[in-house]
Order: structure tokens, then C-alpha cells, then sequence
């Protein structure tokens, strides 16, 4: 089958533009700078909370393992080979250790719950557990009327001491 020759009608015209619409698109483009200004703007601020919640969550594991690690008490240990934890080593070892790792000038209100719960299974040591929160200032958002001046971020993490001769718990 051989194609028929283009028809006239199926041409393209050359639409011209109506005189009273000229020079809208300057209008347009104003608004459009400023709506990814904007976006640019909710952008930094989120990666600035999200910055700020991964490096409470770093601190929070470091402190938990730390005072699992260290929150063992000597003489339990040496006497009859138990591993138990000194609730108030582990409280000020893991406090300590999240006050050292986040900064204060960034990390405003900052919170640390420590708890030293029993252990999961008999025969396991318990777990320690360790919560903190803080406000981290966003950049831009507190420009906006209403707009929030810091946001909450959050973290948790639990850790147990482990011993050699024990099945994991």
C-alpha cells in the first residue's frame, strides 16, 4: 500500500499570538522564582532536623552501648560470674556520654532518660535503655510569621552486655 500524499489541511499553521497577552509570561516568572525559593527553603530547614535527629540517634547507640559496656558491676561479675549492672554508673555514664557528643549550642533542651530494665529471658543480662530528646533551630521557617522557630527530634536504643559462654538473648 503506497501512502496517500499529505493532505493540505492536516498542515500545521502557525498559531499567532494575540497582542494583549504579550509580556505575561514576565509576570509569571516572578512567582515561580519565588515558589522555589520557598521550596528551597522548606528543603533546608527539614535537612537541618533530619541532620539533627540522626546525630541525637548517634549519641543515644554510643551511650547505650557504652553503659552496657561499662555499667558492669565488678563485684558480681568476679564473685559469682553474674553480669549485672550498676544502675547509677549506667545512668551517669550514659548522661555523660550524650551531654559529650551533641553540641549545646545546637541541641537546646536536651533530655536523657536512662532505665535499666530486667533482663528479657532468664539467664540474659539486662538491657539498657536510653532515650533523649532535643530542639534543633531550623534557618528559615522562623522568617515565616507562625512559622516554627526549632523542632523536636527524638531517639532511642537499648543495648546489653554480652558474654562469651552465654546463648544470645
Amino acid at each position: 500500500m503506497t501512502p496517500s500524499p499529505p493532505d493540505r489541511r492536516c498542515r500545521r499553521r502557525r498559531l499567532r499570538a494575540d497582542p494583549s497577552l504579550r509580556g505575561s509570561v514576565l509576570l509569571l516568572f516572578p512567582a515561580a522564582v519565588l515558589i522555589v525559593i520557598v521550596l528551597a527553603a522548606i528543603t533546608v530547614d527539614s535537612a537541618i532536623a533530619f541532620l539533627g535527629q540522626r546525630e541525637v540517634a548517634n549519641a543515644v547507640v554510643g551511650a547505650a552501648n557504652d553503659a552496657a559496656g561499662a555499667g558492669v558491676g565488678n563485684r558480681a561479675f568476679y564473685e559469682g560470674g553474674n553480669v549485672e549492672l550498676d544502675p547509677v554508673a549506667v545512668q551517669q555514664l550514659a548522661v555523660d556520654r550524650v551531654t559529650a557528643a551533641l553540641d549545646s549550642d545546637r541541641f537546646r533542651d536536651l533530655a536523657v532518660d536512662v532505665s535499666v530494665g530486667p533482663p528479657v529471658t532468664p539467664g540474659c543480662p539486662p538491657e539498657v535503655r536510653v532515650r533523649a530528646s532535643a530542639r534543633v533551630e531550623t534557618l528559615f521557617a522562623a522568617a515565616v510569621p507562625g512559622g516554627p522557630a526549632d523542632r523536636e527530634v527524638h531517639a532511642t536504643a537499648a543495648a546489653r552486655p554480652s558474654q562469651a559462654d552465654q546463648p544470645r538473648c
